[in-house]
C-alpha cells in the first residue's frame, strides 16, 4: 500500500520505518530540508533502539524515502498520515497549527480521494477541525467534489521501546464511522494483527480521548506512588514494601508504581495539561488530573530538598557527579527530565554540576551549552573525580550495578543522593555510604 507520514519526528519517523518493512511503499514529508538529506544520509536525528538499522535498510530497499516536496507526498499515499508536534501552547491546551497547516496542503494538492490519518496526539474534537480544515480548502480551489475521510489512530509508543511496540502492539485503535476506511485500515495494519484480534474500532471523538485517557491513567499511577513514598518517609515505612505488598493484586499490577523524582518526557506532562485544559474549555474541574500535575511537578524538588538539606543549606561550591540525564532510560530525550529541574535548582545555589549520561550528552550541550558549572563526563567514572557526593536520577542499565569501592575513594564524601531507588540501603550502609532514596529510611 502507498502511504505518505507527514512529520519526520518521534512518531512519524518509527511508523514509517515499521510500515516500510512489512513491505509498505512510504513517502515521508517534512519542512526541515536538514533533516531530511541527513536521513537520506543514513543519520538518525533521535536515539531509538533499533530504530537506525531499520531505517537505512528500507531506505536502501527502496521502501522508504525523504522529502521536502509536499505535492509528491500528497500525489503518493491512499493513506495520509499526520504525525507532527502538536506542543503546549502558553495554557497547556496542545497547539494545533501544525496538525492544520498538513491538513491544508493535503486539501491544497490532493486530486483523489484520500484517508487522511491523524497519528498526532490531538484533543478531542480535532478530527471535527481537520475534516472542516481540508473542506475549506478544497472548496477555495474548487474542488470541492473531491472525497476524503479523516481518521484518528492515535499511537501508544513507548520511548525506548518504539520500534518493538510498533512491530508488536497491544493494541490498534482507528476511530471512524465509515466501513471503506475501516477496511483499508484493517489492511494496511494486518501484518500486525495476525496473532489476535488487536484492531478496536470507535467513533473518532472516542480514540482521541482514548490516548490522553491512557496517558493520563499511567501519570496518575506515578503521580500516586510518589506521593505514598513521601508518606512512607514520614511514616517510617519502606515503600519498596508497600509497592510489592499492592503490585500482587492483579487489579493494580506492578507497571508504573515505582517512586522516583517524577514522570518527564514528551508526552505524559503535556498530555495531561491538555487534557486539563479541554476540560477547563468546557467548565469541568478535573480535580484528579491537577492534583496528578501539581504532584509530579512537586516531586521533581525533593531530591534537591534531600541534597540541601544534608549540606545545610549551602551548597555553593560544591560539586556533585550527575548520573542520568534523560527523563527515562534507553533516550536521549530530556523534555520535562527532572534532571533538568535539578540541575537548574544546584546551579541557582552555587554548586558545580559534573554529569554522564550514556546517550543524552549532546541534548544536554545543545540545551545548556558551555556554562562553567557543567562538565559532561565522557564516562560515569570520570564524573565522580573531586565530587562530593553522587546523585542518580535515571535508572539506566548501566547504573545497576557499580563499584561501589570506586565510588567510595573517588568521592570526597561517601554519599548517594537516589532518585530512583537503584540500590539496597542496607548494603550500602555497610559499605559506609551515607544513602538518601525515596521512600525509604
Amino acid at each position: 500500500m502507498k502511504v505518505t507520514v507527514f512529520g519526520i519526528g518521534y512518531v512519524g519517523l518509527v511508523q514509517a520505518a515499521i510500515l516500510a518493512e512489512v513491505g509498505h511503499d512510504v513517502v515521508c514529508v517534512d519542512v526541515d530540508a536538514d533533516k531530511v538529506e541527513a536521513l537520506k544520509k543514513g543519520q538518525i536525528p533521535i536515539y531509538e533502539p533499533g530504530l537506525e538499522p531499520l531505517v537505512k535498510e528500507n531506505f536502501a530497499a527502496g521502501r522508504l524515502s525523504f522529502t521536502i516536496d509536499a505535492a509528491l507526498g500528497v500525489k503518493h499515499g491512499e493513506v495520509q498520515f499526520i504525525a507532527v508536534g502538536t506542543p503546549p501552547d502558553e495554557d497547556g491546551s496542545a497547539d494545533l497549527k501544525y496538525v492544520l497547516a498538513v491538513a491544508s496542503t493535503i486539501a491544497e494538492h490532493m486530486e483523489s480521494h484520500k484517508i487522511v490519518v491523524d497519528k498526532s496526539t490531538v484533543p478531542v474534537g480535532t478530527g471535527d477541525r481537520v475534516k472542516a480544515k481540508i473542506a475549506e480548502v478544497l472548496e477555495s480551489k474548487g474542488k470541492s467534489q473531491l472525497t476524503f475521510d479523516v481518521i484518528s489512530n492515535p499511537e501508544f509508543l513507548k520511548e525506548g521501546s518504539a520500534v518493538a511496540d510498533c512491530m508488536k502492539p497491544d493494541r490498534i485503535v482507528i476511530g471512524t464511522d465509515n466501513k471503506d476506511a475501516e477496511d483499508v485500515m484493517r489492511e494496511l495494519y494486518a501484518p500486525f494483527n495476525r496473532n489476535h484480534e488487536k484492531i478496536i474500532v470507535m467513533d473518532v471523538r472516542s480514540a482521541e480521548l482514548t490516548k490522553y485517557a491512557a496517558n493520563c491513567m499511567l501519570a496518575t499511577k506515578i503521580s500516586f506512588m510518589n506521593e505514598m513514598a513521601n508518606l512512607a518517609e514520614i511514616l517510617g515505612a519502606d515503600i519498596e514494601a508497600v509497592r510489592h505488598g499492592i503490585g500482587s493484586d492483579p487489579r493494580i499490577g506492578y507497571h508504573f508504581i515505582y517512586p522516583g523524582v517524577g514522570y518527564g518526557g514528551s508526552c505524559f506532562p503535556k498530555d495531561v495539561q491538555a487534557l486539563i485544559q479541554t476540560a477547563d474549555q468546557i467548565k469541568f474541574d478535573a480535580k484528579v488530573l491537577k492534583a496528578v500535575e501539581a504532584r509530579n511537578n512537586e516531586q521533581k524538588t525533593t531530591l534537591f530538598a534531600k541534597i540541601n538539606k544534608h549540606f545545610n543549606g549551602d551548597l555553593k561550591g560544591k560539586t556533585f557527579a550527575l548520573w542520568g540525564l534523560s527523563f527515562k532510560p534507553n533516550t536521549d530525550d530530556m523534555r520535562e527530565a527532572p534532571a533538568r529541574v535539578l540541575m537548574e535548582a544546584l546551579w541557582e545555589a552555587g554548586a558545580k554540576v559534573q554529569a554522564f549520561d550514556p546517550e543524552a550528552m549532546n541534548e544536554t550541550q545543545r540545551i545548556y551549552g558551555n556554562r562553567d558549572d557543567l562538565l559532561l563526563c565522557g564516562t560515569k567514572e570520570s564524573a565522580l573525580k573531586h565530587a562530593d557526593s553522587l546523585i542518580i536520577v535515571t535508572e539506566w542499565q548501566a547504573f545497576r550495578a557499580p563499584d561501589f569501592d570506586l565510588i567510595k575513594n573517588m568521592l570526597s564524601q561517601a554519599t548517594i543522593f537516589d532518585g530512583r531507588n537503584m540500590y539496597d540501603p542496607k548494603r550500602l550502609a555497610k559499605r559506609g555510604f551515607t544513602y538518601y532514596s525515596v521512600g525509604r529510611q
